[in-house]
């Protein structure tokens, strides 16, 4: 990850997740390879900070692990969901936000992006309640 610290924005600034990416720049080098396992905590803050910078698929690729590692993580899991969303991995998307709403029948936000989500795929018939729910949860309906 040390090709993050040199990292830029197009408008010349640092990237949020430099320092993130600068930590394994104090492992030993490629002859020892005495490499560290960057912990959950870690990835878990490098998939937010990816994320804002939009960098969906890369934030997902990380969070993707984390869901595994730890499935009744639900901030990482709808995390997930949004970074499929915004890089067009719908069907994907879709999955994990019924994984969310199955846990937590309440979530108003998981109804949300389900219903945002099937509407995407051009499912709107089926994405009409989920936004009606969305909409009941938070008195919108």
């Amino acid at each position: 990850m040390t090709d993050r610290f040199e990292s830029v924005r197009p408008d010349g600034r640092a990237t949020d997740d430099r320092w993130t990416g600068a930590l394994h720049l104090f492992d030993d080098g490629p002859e020892g390879a005495v490499t560290r396992e960057e912990p959950p905590g870690e990835r878990w803050e490098r998939a937010q900070l990816l994320f804002g910078e939009k960098k969906f698929t890369a934030a997902a690729g990380l969070l993707d692990g984390l869901v595994e590692e730890f499935p009744e993580h639900s901030a990482a899991r709808l995390l997930l969901a949004r970074a499929y969303y915004h890089s067009a991995q719908l069907r994907r998307a879709e999955a994990e936000l019924r994984t969310l709403i199955a846990r937590d029948p309440v979530d108003s936000y998981a109804h949300l992006m389900l219903g945002r989500t099937l509407e995407r795929q051009s499912r709107a018939a089926e994405a009409a309640p989920w936004l009606r729910m969305a909409g009941a949860f938070t008195d919108e309906g």
